[in-house]
């Protein structure tokens, strides 16, 4: 089974080379055939720079430079269509995700699940932010029928053929368990660890995500109320 590790990156220079030493000390402790993808969205500092150096440096490390800035779906979109894994991981590029929480997801994911989810339960965020998000975790459960705790937590472990099968529009990464779900996926939730950022500030606020997360939400709920699964009795093709 191959893993491909896909991380959406903007403005994170000085975040990169920690969470790459991260990823492959576990990587290559826990013996797994793996990939690193990392997908720049337009930054203006110098990331790109900093992976070119790592894929030089790293066979396991590619990346991808989007021509300008278009947010963490079309990012990871982009990701996912290139990832030659059987099992995609996606985080963040800041260093709050741990990836220390990936080998046990990984156990729980090959008890037959197609989606492990991460619950930040203990954030290391201001107080705004851990209440807007749980304001905004609620609605979105509420309205879509879930019980998801942390929807924007970006460390998940996906089935690969499933998540590539999504139209990844702009605010769709954070209805990937609803739109998992749509695609026949069993997701599980799992609490993980959450750290502080070690560098840069956040590229999101509160008011910004709340306003593009009403319309998304709609737009999801919309799907949800649309999709028409077929299944195919007989065949002859």
């Amino acid at each position: 089974m191959k893993i491909s590790f896909v991380i959406p990156v903007h403005n994170e220079q000085d975040n990169l080379l920690p969470l790459f030493d991260e990823i492959t000390r576990m990587a290559d402790a826990e013996r797994y055939e793996y990939e690193i993808i990392f997908v720049d969205d337009g930054s203006r500092d110098n990331s790109l720079q900093v992976l070119k150096s790592l894929a030089r440096d790293c066979p396991a490390v590619r990346y991808l430079s989007l021509a300008a800035n278009r947010g963490q779906s079309a990012a990871l979109g982009v990701g996912f269509a290139h990832a030659a894994g059987d099992v995609i991981i996606t985080m963040d590029a800041d260093g709050q995700n741990d990836p220390a929480d990936v080998p046990a997801m990984m156990a729980r994911y090959g008890e037959g699940c197609d989606m492990v989810t991460g619950w930040r339960r203990n954030r290391r965020d201001t107080l705004s932010k851990r209440v807007g998000s749980r304001i905004g975790n609620g609605i979105r459960n509420r309205l879509t029928g879930e019980s998801i705790h942390d929807t924007g937590c970006s460390l998940k472990v996906m089935r690969a053929d499933m998540v590539k099968r999504i139209k990844m529009f702009k605010g769709m990464h954070r209805f990937l368990p609803t739109l998992m779900r749509m695609e026949g996926a069993r997701v599980v939730e799992m609490e993980v660890n959450h750290r502080p950022r070690r560098h840069g500030t956040s590229n999101y606020t509160n008011w910004r995500r709340a306003r593009e997360g009403f319309f998304d939400l709609l737009a999801v709920r919309w799907m949800q109320r649309r999709y028409q699964p077929a299944t195919i009795g007989e065949k002859h093709v």
